[in-house]
């Protein structure tokens, strides 16, 4: 296409889905056309492109079979975003799934994933989610030893189940990220257990007879450097050798990998790099200490979905206000939540029109009545007019899943695309919907 700014189709682009293409100035995915798809439904609407999912599982893959010689799997984190579709998908790829608590449970089993490739997670498991965990998964991480007390209590109404257990370690090393609310590992998180939790942990386990064959630790969400993670793989291994692991056991240094949300993070941060930088330190870490080589888990977490996911949203209103321009949408804060959590940042492109040049910036805003309901700020954009429809890139992962009925919101419409293919993941909700809780 002629006239059509570079900055447009080389940054901004490289931020959608693998199958995103330009064509007669608008914006397609795996053949769809978005303004076509958006026309037929309602917005705000999700979109998922199939293929991103497949390459970048595959290449998670492909970085463990060359740079880790033990075996390894990976978890798919249902917190990012679990429906049935999603987790039929994850058994297609040979996936376990992270679920925390009964809800993600039962959504991972209705999408056909057995028992033993779900692994369940919780700072405070209910007594519903230790049944149904004990019940339905395969693997328990315990968070911590009032967890595991209860579990030694009520174990005996568990008989025969085959639930394997970790242990949840605090490294007291957290990675860089950009807000400390997406910290996991510092020695004030909430979640897991010091090393001498730990040690104690496993004796208790012995009086109950219940067998511990894994660790587990995770330190932020969203980091960019693999190094930070290497002081805590000695940690872990370290207490992996005082509790004396032999045979089979497990280990799992956490996930949170990065994406780049925005051209100023491109590119985004390298899987091969990530996966043999921590397949590395576990193998060194190993033969130093004359440990046997763990089934090695990763947690990718966003990395593996949040790049598949465009969120679609249709500008209703525009207000100058001084120097700022106010672009409000259809779509904010009850869809995507993390602007007004921890001040994430996202880009955007116009889904029509593609060839305007960039003439302003803008601040796109939600319907909703609260003033964090910003999902972008000061963006560069060309020239956007009422009624039409703009494309969100990277949505994902922590949208859907974190979405809400603020102020009577509808959780929206939720489709994966394949070439001559849509299929619909989650339908959208109705006033009934909002009803049906009501006695």
């Amino acid at each position: 296409m002629a006239n059509i700014n570079p900055f447009w189709m080389t940054n901004r682009l490289a931020l959608f889905p693998e199958a995103t293409r330009a064509r007669d100035d608008s914006l397609f995915i795996a053949g769809h056309s978005l303004a076509s798809l958006a026309d037929g439904r309602l917005t705000p609407l999700y979109v998922y492109d199939r293929a991103t999912l497949d390459l970048t599982i595959a290449e998670y893959q492909s970085a463990l079979r060359a740079y880790y010689p033990g075996e390894s799997r990976i978890t798919y984190a249902g917190k990012a975003f679990l429906c049935k579709s999603i987790a039929a998908w994850t058994q297609q790829h040979n996936l376990m799934v992270d679920c925390t608590g009964e809800g993600e449970i039962g959504i991972a089993i209705a999408g056909g994933v057995p028992r033993e490739k779900i692994l369940v997670h919780g700072v405070n498991k209910s007594s519903a989610d230790l049944k149904s965990a004990f019940q339905h998964a395969g693997t328990i991480v315990v968070d911590n030893l009032t967890e595991l007390e209860r579990i030694c209590t009520h174990v005996d109404r568990y008989t025969g189940t085959q639930v394997s257990l970790w242990l949840r370690l605090v490294p007291g090393l957290a990675v860089s990220t950009h807000h400390a609310h997406t910290q996991t590992g510092q020695h004030d998180s909430k979640f897991g257990m010091t090393r001498e939790e730990i040690l104690q942990a496993v004796q208790i386990s012995k009086k109950a007879n219940l067998q511990i064959n894994g660790i587990h630790f995770h330190q932020g969400s969203n980091f960019r450097d693999p190094e930070p993670l290497i002081p805590a793989i000695d940690l872990a291994l370290d207490i992996a050798k005082e509790i004396g692991f032999n045979g089979e056991w497990h280990f799992c240094p956490g996930g949170g990998w990065g994406v780049a949300y925005h051209e100023d993070e491109l590119p985004s941060p390298s899987i091969e790099n990530y996966a043999r930088g921590i397949a590395e330190a576990v193998v060194e870490g190993c033969k130093t200490r004359g440990l046997e080589l763990p089934v090695l888990h990763l947690e990718p977490g966003r990395s593996l979905v949040a790049r598949a996911g465009v969120a679609i949203y249709r500008v209703g209103a525009i207000k100058q206000r001084g120097d700022k321009t106010w672009i409000l949408t259809d779509g904010g804060m009850a869809d995507n939540p993390r602007f007004a959590l921890y001040g994430a940042r996202y880009s955007c492109l116009p889904v029509e029109g593609l060839d305007r040049e960039i003439d302003t910036k803008v601040s796109i805003a939600g319907p909703y009545c609260e003033s964090g309901d910003v999902v972008i700020e000061d963006l560069p954009m060309p020239n956007l007019k009422e009624g039409e429809l703009i494309a969100i890139p990277v949505a994902g992962a922590y949208h859907l899943s974190m979405s809400s009925n603020y102020n009577g919101a509808r959780r929206p419409e939720a489709l994966l695309l394949e070439e001559g293919r849509v299929e619909v993941m989650l339908r959208r909700e109705t006033v009934d919907d909002l009803l049906r809780r009501d006695p």
